[in-house]
């Protein structure tokens, strides 16, 4: 039984390697959309016109920013981004000072709950602003955080 289910999974991983490189399968085509214009902006509304092509966007109370008041290292910062706006289509993560602001930008399922957790990099203090899309408006959060050690800028 044992040799019948190595025998499997032999099949599968050479049939897997033919199809890779036959080009059936290419890793390029499995990458998600890189908005690189977004990531090269240098200014926060030069990052929302360029994802979300508007400038339109209003403060919402729906929108929770967590992240510590103060980043005693600013090499790794946590923050979650959780909101209640609903059919959610994207958050984005943007620090102000950074020499690139826009940190994060994930697409979302409208279905699932609006949430987005990770680690940014911080250069100095500044405030990191959360961008939400819910059914095509715009929102935002934004919150100071304060960086005591280290960061991209040194």
């Amino acid at each position: 039984m044992h040799s019948m289910y190595r025998r499997m999974v032999l099949k599968g991983t050479i049939a897997m390697g033919a199809a890779v490189t036959a080009g059936l399968f290419t890793p390029l085509r499995a990458l998600a959309e890189w908005p690189k214009t977004a990531f090269e902006a240098e200014a926060v509304e030069g990052v929302i016109k360029s994802l979300y092509a508007a400038s339109s966007v209003q403060d919402s109370d729906q929108i929770r920013l967590i992240a510590p008041d103060i980043a005693e290292n600013g090499t790794v910062v946590p923050i979650t981004v959780d909101t209640t706006l609903p059919e959610v289509d994207s958050i984005s993560i943007i620090a102000e000072k950074n020499p690139r602001p826009l940190a994060a930008s994930s697409r979302l399922n409208p279905k699932l709950e609006g949430y987005f957790a990770t680690r940014l990099k911080l250069s100095q203090t500044q405030n990191v602003v959360a961008v939400v899309q819910s059914r095509g408006r715009l929102y935002r959060a934004s919150k100071e955080i304060k960086v005591t050690v280290g960061g991209c800028g040194g």
